[in-house]
């Protein structure tokens, strides 16, 4: 009798496979327990001065406050996307590798399968994000009070509770992709698509939120107190600074968790999907399509925790030449440490198991992809390197040259970001145009994978980024009007950690970009495979292709193009509107007499509720908005038609996401850089000058567009992919409309404009 572990020999898995599917199985519980050993390891460490702790339990509890919130504000939406999911499998027939796992009572298993996998990929999304920023309010006020000991113990608390998020959503996603195959074999991509929307949607959700109100409190704050009040960025007496440093939370580690998270499920998703397709062409070896992006996911864990663990082990290294007393450097060595291990174990399970070398060459051009990111990234938004540098020269000309120069900065970024996705795809077409489209599709998928096997390590170099900045931002809080030796050494290097944050925020942005565009080509070729099945079994013609020629298919396309752009307008609108609220509470505090002298403290709790509010109340019309357009172009223009408009959404996304984040990141250091010259106010250097009044002014206008609009155009990319996927196979079975579909398409026509209406709202000014 031959292996059967865990009832995997009913997939028809040899005994190699079973073993390495439990091995990244137990894989995924390293991966959290190494989690919880870095937790233990954090918060060991003191939280310094009751001061220093003052200002932290104001941040944590107005971070959990908008959480609890923003919880209640979505709860309904997935209750009734899940309904619609459960539905969506009773209208079209589920796939026929379903019907081959479950002969029996097949429809009704995969539509509770397709639910629970939903509900449990918002569930793990939104545990992703919420423990990460726990972790994150943790770790604040303890790299701070680190910071008077010593740079390399602050850096090492900032970025092992980083760590903390990033084995969370490597351990949870392996563990819900594996979990969900093991139940389902080969009919796993039914169900796994559940899985995808379910953390998608949370992604959506927390990242847009999130973006607005961080970014409401950072616009106010600045605006009134570096440029009207000339304080300093986290002085105390700044009403906005508290809810500043919880959307600091809220915003880039609960949300850029979640964002991340959702594009390692979703890459996984789009592989399995396509795997499926070969197995018909590849019968002799057809499992490893399937098995082997699994393992690869394991391999990448393994290699995030060996990567991730030698941080900050560079600045003591016992080869001198080695050593590294930058945080950038220490983070960029140890992600090679991890790339240089996961190439290596990728090419023996490729040559020896899948007996295709040219499997782990995909996964090398995926890591190099992930790799050319961050020099390039860097490149374009770190305070060394040329871009930031004429930012900062064109500062001595004012704040519109000093646009003009963060303008021509992102766009040129976003065009040398795209060349890079496409020579991988390049890549992937050289090594599989021989055996076909399938393959080369297959190939593309791969790619992602390979991108996103250091996820562990991305995430947490995006939230050492928030975390760095909001335990710089407790030390000026609490070291208010201390300037001796060791106050002005730990302001020092809260300061550097803070710049270097800054970078590393922008360049796992633009891996999660860059993840987003590959893995909606993954789910977009899906998409024409699914269409192709369904119309096969309804004896209709089938769609291989996308025709651009089509007027239908153009008009969709120019629409999916305009839809990046819609929703960023409103986005920013929605920051702008919250800031200018801000702004007016902000000067009515400074008013009261007191506050400027320090004797008064202000009311921190007034601009945390109003961002609360206002991100809260623009939260559900964008997620609308996301959901319904993909919708209403396929009922209107069908399914084909729809194909245009996801090329168009992917296209002008990735353009615009990666100009957006990396032009904010540009004049945020470029401000950064400025700030660290000495003081001069008659030179017209440092802080306080004509030129740091520009570049706050930069900075301002670049604060919405890196961490609200562009960040939330990677979920809303991968939202609009996931609803057409699911949506279409329905849209062709109802492809001779009947009155009951146009009144559904007026309804959410209808819809569409109340949450664009909505998101246009202006709302009355604070007096």
């Amino acid at each position: 009798m031959g292996t059967n572990l865990l009832g995997l020999a009913r997939h028809g898995l040899n005994s190699f496979e079973q073993w390495a599917i439990i091995g990244v199985l137990i894989t995924a519980f390293i991966s959290l327990i190494y989690a919880w050993l870095l937790k233990d390891v954090v918060m060991r460490k003191d939280k310094g001065t009751e001061k220093m702790q003052e200002v932290w339990n104001a941040i944590k509890e107005g971070a959990n406050s908008y959480l609890n919130k923003q919880l209640k504000t979505i709860l309904p939406a997935i209750v009734l996307l899940g309904v619609a999911l459960y539905l969506s499998v009773a209208v079209v027939p589920p796939s026929r590798e379903a019907l081959e796992e479950f002969p029996n009572n097949t429809t009704t298993i995969i539509a509770i399968g397709r639910t629970v996998a939903f509900i449990m990929g918002a569930t793990f999304s939104l545990l992703v994000g919420q423990l990460g920023m726990r972790m994150a309010i943790e770790a604040n006020v303890r790299a701070a009070a680190a910071s008077r000991r010593g740079f390399n113990e602050a850096l090492s608390i900032a970025y092992y509770a980083g760590t903390i998020t990033g084995m969370l959503t490597d351990g949870l996603g392996l563990l819900g992709g594996t979990v969900i195959f093991i139940v389902f074999g080969k009919a796993a991509p039914d169900a796994l698509l559940g899985f995808g929307f379910g953390g998608t949607l949370l992604a959506l959700f927390m990242r847009v939120g999130g973006g607005i109100y961080t970014k409401a409190a950072d616009v106010g704050a600045d605006l009134v107190g570096k440029v009207e009040k000339d304080i300093p960025e986290d002085d105390p007496r700044n009403a906005a600074v508290v809810a500043d440093l919880v959307g600091d939370n809220v915003g880039d580690c609960a949300g850029m968790a979640a964002d991340i998270f959702e594009s390692y499920e979703v890459t996984i998703v789009s592989a399995l999907i396509l795997g499926l397709s070969l197995m018909a062409i590849d019968p002799a070896h057809s499992l490893k399509w399937i098995v082997y992006p699994l393992i690869i996911r394991g391999i990448g864990v393994i290699s995030s925790i060996l990567g991730t663990f030698t941080v900050p082990i560079w600045e003591k290294f016992p080869i001198k030449f080695l050593r590294s007393h930058d945080a950038e450097e220490s983070m960029f060595r140890s992600y090679e440490v991890s790339s240089v291990n996961t190439v290596l174990f990728s090419f023996l399970v490729a040559i020896l198991y899948a007996h295709d070398w040219k499997l782990a060459m995909l996964t090398s051009i995926g890591v190099a992809l992930a790799v050319v990111f961050n020099p390039l990234t860097s490149y374009f938004t770190s305070t060394r390197k040329p871009p930031v540098k004429e930012i900062v020269k064109s500062s001595n000309t004012g704040p519109a040259t000093l646009i003009l120069s963060g303008l021509s900065v992102g766009m040129e970024s976003s065009v040398w970001a795209l060349a890079v996705i496409a020579i991988s795809f390049i890549f992937s077409l050289l090594l599989y145009q021989a055996q076909g489209a399938n393959y080369v599709l297959y190939a593309v998928a791969m790619v992602g994978i390979g991108m996103l096997s250091h996820t562990g390590n991305n995430v947490a170099m995006d939230s050492f980024g928030p975390i760095s900045d909001n335990a710089n931002g407790v030390g000026e809080m609490s070291w208010h009007g201390m300037d001796d030796e060791n106050t002005l050494k730990a302001r020092q290097i809260m300061a550097d950690l803070d710049a270097v944050g800054n970078t590393t925020k922008a360049i796992t942005k633009g891996v999660a970009i860059a993840s987003a565009v590959i893995a909606a080509v993954s789910l977009f070729a899906s998409f024409i495979m699914d269409i192709g099945r369904v119309q096969a079994q309804l004896d209709v013609p089938v769609m291989d292709s996308i025709r651009i020629s089509d007027t239908r298919v153009f008009i969709g396309f120019l629409l999916g193009g305009a839809l990046p752009w819609l929703f960023s307008s409103l986005s920013i609108r929605a920051v702008s509107r919250a800031a200018g609220e801000i702004v007016e509470v902000v000067r009515k505090q400074f008013k009261v007499p007191g506050i400027m002298e320090g004797t008064v403290k202000p009311d921190y709790a007034e601009v945390v509720g109003i961002s609360t509010r206002s991100a809260q109340k623009e939260l559900v019309p964008l997620a609308a908005i996301a959901v319904i357009m993909p919708l209403l172009v396929g009922m209107v223009l069908q399914v084909e038609a729809l194909g245009g408009f996801l090329a168009g959404v992917i296209l002008s996304g990735q353009l615009l996401a990666v100009f957006m984040s990396n032009a904010g990141g540009a004049w945020d250091n470029a401000k950064k850089a400025i700030e660290d010259e000495p003081r001069n106010v008659a030179a017209n250097t440092g802080k306080g000058s004509e030129r740091h009044k520009a570049g706050v002014v930069g900075d301002t206008v670049g604060d919405p567009l890196k961490d609200t609009a562009g960040p939330a155009l990677n979920p809303m990319i991968k939202v609009v992919n996931l609803v057409s996927l699911l949506a279409a196979p329905v849209i062709v079975k109802f492809q001779n409309p009947t009155p009951v579909f146009w009144v559904v398409a007026a309804v959410l026509a209808a819809v569409l404009v109340w949450a664009v209406v909505t998101s246009k709202k202006e709302v009355s000014a604070v007096v």
